[in-house]
Parts: structure tokens; sequence; C-alpha cells
């Protein structure tokens, strides 16, 4: 059962801190990540807005975002960003690595989520890889090979994580995703 604030739309109390964010220079139609984000805390409501809003300059409006239920320290259902009110998602089954927006247009944006954690050079390292167009990594991968602190979430079986960049992620296969919603015949 859903607690009120799960059923919540939420108002941040405070003005959107600036992110710590790294994007691809283009949308690379086999690019495994459009980018990476270094939020400050496990907190949403403190770190969602200012992304969603740097999303949104770049992109366009952002309708959804998805992420681990586990990793973050709260859960609700929308959040007010601006003038608009984001759906937000959160799934067990989906990498502590990895943070999913929707544009308005349809466009799926996948994220790297470095753990707030991290030290600077290994943030860095792992956003920059992530924004690489040509980088052929997955989430996980990176914040190994930027040796970034584990998630929050331990004795995770990796074989029963689904990344949503192609699949498990044990099997290590990159994939090839569009960019725009295809309309049905």
């Amino acid at each position: 059962m859903l607690t009120a604030m799960q059923r919540a739309t939420v108002i941040p109390s405070s003005p959107p801190s600036r992110p710590r964010l790294v994007l691809a220079p283009v949308r690379a139609s086999r690019a495994i990540l459009d980018g990476g984000w270094w939020p400050r805390s496990w907190d949403p409501v403190a770190e969602l807005p200012g992304l969603v809003l740097a999303l949104s300059d770049r992109y366009g409006r952002i309708r959804n975002v998805i992420l681990n239920n586990g990793a973050w320290d709260s859960r609700f259902r929308r959040l007010v960003v601006g003038t608009d009110v984001v759906r937000v998602g959160w799934f067990a089954s989906l990498d502590t690595a990895l943070l999913i927006a929707t544009t308005d247009r349809g466009d799926q944006l996948d994220l790297l989520v470095v753990p707030p954690a991290s030290t600077a050079a290994a943030a860095e390292q792992a956003m920059t890889t992530a924004a690489d167009p040509t980088n052929t990594m997955h989430a996980p991968e990176i914040l190994t090979a930027a040796s970034a602190p584990p998630s929050p979430i331990a004795g995770i079986d990796p074989n029963a994580v689904w990344d949503n960049e192609g699949g498990n992620t044990a099997t290590g296969r990159p994939h090839h995703r569009p960019t725009k919603r295809q309309s049905a015949p």
C-alpha cells in the first residue's frame, strides 16, 4: 500500500540547485547513455528539480523520470518543477546507476547516476565516459572503471537487475536504441 507521501505531488521548498551534469554533445543512435549526473545527495526532492530543468533546457519538457526505488531517501509520484508537474516512477529492477527521463516528444534519455559519495575525480571520469557518444560500457561498468563507490544497495544479484540499456547487466552486450518514438502503422 502506498503511503500519503508516495501518492503526493511534491513541491520543493527551496530553489533547485545547479546539477553536476555532463551530457553528450549530440544524441547518437548507437550510444548507450546520454550523459552522466552526480547528485549531491540521495534526496530526490533536493536533486531532481535542477536536473529536470537542465534536461528541459536541452531536450524540451521532461514529462517523467524513472529511478531505482531502493537508492533514494524518499519516493513520490509527482514533482512540481517550475510550471510543470513531472511524473516519477520507482522500480526495484532498475539499476541504481541509471536514471531514465522521457521528453514530451517521447525521446528517452538514459543517464548514469554517480553516487553522491564519489570523489570528484571518479565522478568526472564516470560522467565524461557516460557522455561519450562512442562509449560502449553500461552504467555499472562505468562506475567500476571510475572507482566510484558502490550503490547504497548491497547484495543485489547482478543477474536480477535489468538496466534498461539493453537488458540484463550480466550480458554485457551493446544494443541499438532508437532516439525517436516510432509511430504505429
